[in-house]
């Protein structure tokens, strides 16, 4: 509702808080629940055993630790961006000391700014990292995320830490700055998820993505009809991407229709409904606009979880390259980006089940970058404004 990436319907509590699904993201982040959840209680378990054992085994161990930590981290910044202060120092008594303590709040910019070094440490293990036999296959395969792969763990929390640099820049811009710049001016020391600055770069063994298990069937289709959040968003649709004619409207919507006489007949264009009208009009007219598509998000059971992806680091590449260097970095990033994300849409939708897209060729993405409303020109405010748009575009449906 917030970011307008998906559809609800125009009810009169829609911008109500449910409690019911904040709670559960909040308790998912400190206590094991199934699905993966509680990486606070899970990593002070594995803490707890750490410190257990002898310093070499310690040694031979602090890959997993270092792993776990970038995850935790990771996850720790979303939970900071949606509360502000929370408890983190002292989470985690229980697993640690089989006690219960109320853990105290910690400051939100102190929190920031242990992430951010802690990432950073995390990332100079990875990259000086050399693991004997045993501990790399034992990695190797109890690495669900990134089958053991150092480099791709180094990229990680490095694009996790410009992230947050970024994130936090406009209240510390100094600092956020001298990191920023420093990365971005060395790039042999502090590789990121860039996918090689290439627009037609492989999502699937570039990005940090979490695949779903070769056997799950289950697909967001029931989840996303039930409440109404699959129908094409107005602005993104109507005056986003129309527009500039975005390439990537085959593959984030689908024209929709209504059944006449047994026969499906599809609407003649891709157009959202409008944002203004009534939830009883929404619930009679929705069949004559657009809806999320089918075969890339309705019936795929293959969506990976994403954490992080090449488009949004070079996204924060421009803005940092606008901001404090050179704009004409700043356009190749951006348009780096753009590209980037309309390979990962259309390699989202390879892999889904049903009738694939076309992949879009060179000429038709570069025409796309030099349409009046996505081509990087204007005052520095306008391109900051046009990659955050793209960003937030490119965030979609799935990392709003």
């Amino acid at each position: 509702v917030y970011s307008q990436t998906a559809s609800f319907f125009n009810d009169p509590g829609v911008y109500q808080q449910n409690d019911n699904y904040t709670g559960n993201y909040w308790s998912d982040f400190y206590y094991p629940a199934g699905n993966g959840s509680g990486p606070m209680a899970i990593y002070r378990t594995m803490e707890k055993t750490f410190n257990a054992l002898s310093p070499a085994d310690q040694k031979d161990q602090q890959v997993f630790m270092q792993a776990a930590k970038i995850v935790l981290y990771d996850q720790a910044s979303k939970m900071i961006d949606a509360w502000g202060d929370i408890p983190f120092s002292e989470a985690g008594n229980l697993e640690v000391n089989s006690t219960i303590k109320d853990a105290k709040f910690d400051d939100a910019k102190t929190l920031y700014t242990t992430l951010i070094s802690g990432l950073n440490d995390a990332a100079t293990f990875f990259g000086t990292a050399a693991l004997p036999a045993n501990i790399s296959a034992s990695f190797n395969k109890q690495d669900i995320l990134l089958s053991g792969t150092l480099d791709k763990w180094r990229r990680y929390a490095n694009s996790v830490r410009l992230r947050l640099l970024m994130r936090s820049s406009f209240v510390d811009e100094a600092t956020a700055k001298t990191a920023v710049t420093t990365m971005l001016n060395s790039s042999t020391d502090y590789p990121l998820i860039d996918g090689g600055n290439i627009g037609s770069y492989s999502p699937a063994s570039t990005d940090i993505l979490l695949q779903p298990i070769t056997t799950y069937t289950n697909t967001p289709q029931s989840a996303l009809t039930e409440i109404g959040s699959y129908f094409a968003p107005d602005y993104m649709l109507n005056t986003v991407m129309l527009p500039s004619n975005d390439p990537r409207i085959p593959v984030m919507f689908d024209k929709f229709g209504k059944t006449v006489s047994g026969k499906f007949i599809p609407n003649p264009t891709y157009l959202a409904m409008p944002i203004t009208y009534t939830s009883d009009k929404q619930s009679t007219d929705f069949v004559n606009f657009a809806i999320i598509d089918s075969v890339t998000f309705l019936t795929n059971s293959k969506i990976p979880g994403l954490l992080i992806t090449a488009p949004e680091v070079n996204f924060l590449k421009a803005e940092a390259y606008e901001r404090w260097g050179s704009t004409a970095n700043a356009q190749t990033a951006y348009n780096t980006a753009v590209a980037q994300s309309i390979s990962f849409y259309y390699y989202l939708n390879s892999i889904g089940q049903g009738k694939k897209e076309a992949t879009p060729s060179t000429a038709t993405i570069n025409t796309f970058l030099a349409a009046p409303t996505v081509a990087y020109t204007g005052t520095s405010d306008q391109k900051l404004g046009k990659i955050w748009t793209q960003k937030w575009l490119n965030f979609g449906l799935l990392q709003s």
